[in-house]
């Protein structure tokens, strides 16, 4: 049976670059989560009797709000759901599924990156047809649909055994259990050269992935240990649990802290990585060197087609604008499209869609390719054994001989978290009311070239998209980038990103940090971040 029941709007319910994002007990309160999921369905069209794809990364209240997912979808004409096994489903095996199945959309419910637990974060994010984030004028519409929402229909039934694979009803729509797995290791197998990557692990190649107790350790499992031959004991944190074991779920060098150490030890493994929450970033560290994402991306460019995927070459490279530069080296030089797209994966869809990019990627440890429409952590692994077991060279090597070729471009990432909003805003502010006037002034050792706020114009429907960081660039071509992040759920994020090319590799040797300094003083000096925030360094360095 199906029934209406009365609820009030909610003011809170403004997606952000991925989705609504709050704690537990926002989402437990009565009527909000039912009233945000019917906010997404009251916004879109066309969708009586089609597929829905639903799935997340395990964390605390998954099952909960799957099973209010299904009887929503069941009453409100959803024909058919598509829902992982157990709940599991990672955001790129999501996109992939959407895409495969021919599904007019799904819901991933997920909050990445961020902690998960009672108490902790979670999240509900919608994907459209093409297996991407749903664009602004979606969330826009879901944003405002959920400030005038009075009602929210549901099916009543017993909940779906979300355990058996098999197919089940609900008021009328199938609900089909799958395999969250099969679909994506299918997929990687036509992407790789997974015989290569079997004999470069046989030959003695060592290989340590962290899932982080989130979802990708079964993805991780099938595809590295079952089909690559990975040791399973080097398969860390394999098992998905609600609260990821009480870590951060962020594969960053502060939350994977003991793979770094691993990597940079006296018997270090050939190659670490590690996927965070929902599986979409990655972490790249080869034995004694990090790859920072932004380098990560410009290799994997610059070698891509090394693998049978990408043989046939590149139609573009797009990274976000707070991801450095070096990855636009590698593009001029391939003689293909470079595009600098906001923050948020979302606006790398029209590229994709239009054929005018295969690679893309963001500092934020995301890179991926058109074979799916989000970042994908696995993929970036996978692609890295690949042009590991070609080249037949360490990371270390690699890494080395690409700076040698394009140039090192230093690249940081400092983190103020959960500061206060006003006083963000504010900082924010004040720097964007000087910008015009910054060209030709000093910044300590630096001069100021130009100085903007990024405004996007998408090349494909020439949509605009303003206000999305603040750029200051400086002579000889470092560069500094203040952005506030929509992806927290207490107070405000602060992120600045810091940036200095260096051709010369008799200068390529030193500490990231120390060949930053005179950009991180400029940051200091433009912002006044002591003087804001109360915040003598930042709470995360990447």
């Amino acid at each position: 049976m199906i029934r209406t029941h009365s609820v009030t709007p909610f003011k809170d319910q403004k997606p952000g670059t991925s989705g609504l994002r709050k704690k537990v007990p926002v989402f437990q309160t009565p009527g909000y989560t039912e009233a945000f999921i019917q906010s997404v369905f009251d916004s879109l069209d066309g969708f009586r009797g089609k597929t829905l794809v639903i799935g997340g990364d395990g964390r605390f209240y998954n099952r909960e709000v799957i099973q209010t997912a299904i009887a929503m979808a069941a009453a409100n004409g959803f024909g058919r759901v598509l829902v992982g096994q157990g709940g599991i489903l990672s955001t790129p095996a999501a996109s992939h599924l959407i895409r495969k199945s021919g599904a007019f959309g799904g819901l991933i419910l997920s909050a990445s990156h961020n902690p998960g637990g009672p108490t902790e974060d979670f999240g509900i994010k919608y994907n459209i047809g093409n297996g991407g984030p749903a664009p602004e004028q979606i969330t826009e519409a879901i944003y405002a649909r959920s400030q005038v929402i009075d009602r929210y229909l549901i099916a009543e039934g017993d909940p779906v055994n979300l355990d058996s694979l098999g197919t089940f009803e609900r008021a009328g729509m199938t609900v089909e259990v799958i395999d969250p797995v099969s679909d994506y290791a299918a997929l990687m197998e036509t992407l790789f050269d997974f015989d290569a990557i079997r004999d470069l692990i046989k030959g003695g190649f060592r290989v340590t992935f962290d899932a982080m107790h989130a979802v990708t350790g079964p993805y991780a499992t099938e595809i590295l240990v079952n089909r690559l031959g990975v040791d399973p004991a080097s398969v860390l944190n394999a098992t998905p649990l609600e609260d990821f074991g009480g870590h951060h779920p962020d594969p960053n060098l502060v939350h994977a802290k003991h793979l770094l150490d691993l990597m940079m030890g006296p018997d270090a493994p050939d190659f670490g990585a590690a996927s965070d929450g929902d599986g979409d970033r990655n972490l790249i560290i080869g034995r004694g060197i990090f790859v920072t994402p932004s380098d990560s991306l410009a290799l994997l460019a610059a070698n891509a087609h090394l693998a049978p995927g990408y043989k046939d070459g590149l139609k573009g490279v797009a990274r976000s604008m707070p991801t450095s530069g070096a990855a636009d080296r590698v593009a001029e030089k391939l003689g293909i499209e470079m595009h600098e797209t906001p923050t948020g994966w979302k606006f790398f869809g029209n590229l994709l869609d239009a054929g005018r990019c295969t690679i893309c990627g963001e500092e934020s440890a995301g890179t991926g390719s058109d074979h799916v429409r989000e970042k994908d952590g696995l993929w970036a692994v996978l692609l890295w054994l690949n042009i590991l077991a070609v080249r037949k060279q360490s990371v270390m090597e690699i890494v080395e001989k690409h700076w040698a070729e394009y140039g090192r471009t230093y690249y940081s990432r400092h983190d103020y978290e959960a500061i206060d909003t006003d006083k963000a805003n504010g900082l924010m502010a004040a720097i964007e009311g000087k910008l015009d006037s910054l060209a030709g002034t000093r910044q300590g050792a630096l001069t100021v070239e130009k100085a903007d706020s990024f405004t996007y114009h998408d090349p494909v429907d020439g949509s605009v998209s303003r206000n999305q960081g603040l750029r200051i660039f400086f002579e000889g071509g470092s560069r500094l980038v203040f952005r506030l992040s929509g992806t927290g759920t207490s107070g405000a994020t602060l992120r600045v990103y810091m940036e200095r090319h260096e051709p010369d590799p008799a200068r390529h040797g030193q500490e990231t940090q120390a060949a930053l300094a005179p950009v991180i003083a400029a940051a200091q000096a433009l912002a006044g971040i002591r003087e804001w925030t109360g915040r003598d360094a930042p709470t995360v360095i990447t």
